[in-house]
């Protein structure tokens, strides 16, 4: 816990967004809102404007892939893409040592490392998309070009 009784990875992400100029918008909700589903319910939005931050291990180097909650990542189309190997998701142990941060509450930024990042495109349908802020019960708002600045990720469909 921060001084002013944030969690960590919350006051971490905070403070990056800080750091990269975009405004706090971080929410901290009562309840956990560790899926796409539970999160728009929450914020009574759609499901596709909830951003998921889905990490993947590809040949042992981490991969953030900022997806549409209403989308599942077609491993094998992005690996095409990116010209690598087999991409595979990550185990809860290897998202926390390179993220920072448990499964359910990874957010775009905050990371010890930076880690390469792809953006899904079809976030762009939506005017408010709403990102994991570091732990099971924070989200916070952005615009699509403002996350594509912050994260520097490369934009390219994921499914």
């Amino acid at each position: 816990m921060s001084p002013d009784g944030i969690p960590g990875p919350v006051a971490n992400v905070k403070r990056v967004l800080a750091a990269l100029g975009a405004e706090d918008t971080v929410t901290v909700f009562d309840s956990k809102v560790p899926t796409a589903a539970s999160a728009a319910a929450t914020l009574g939005c759609e499901v596709a404007a909830i951003t998921n931050s889905l990490v993947f291990d590809v040949d042992g180097t981490p991969l953030l892939i900022l997806a549409s909650g209403a989308a599942r990542v077609d491993t094998a189309l992005v690996a095409a893409r990116l010209g690598t190997g087999k991409i595979r998701r990550a185990s809860p142990a290897y998202v926390l040592e390179h993220t920072g941060q448990e499964v359910g509450g990874v957010a775009p930024v905050g990371h010890p490392e930076k880690i390469r990042t792809l953006l899904d495109e079809s976030l762009k349908a939506h005017s408010l998309l709403w990102a994991g802020a570091g732990d099971h019960h924070s989200m916070f708002s952005i615009t699509y070009n403002e996350l594509q600045k912050i994260t520097s990720a490369e934009e390219m469909p994921v499914r």
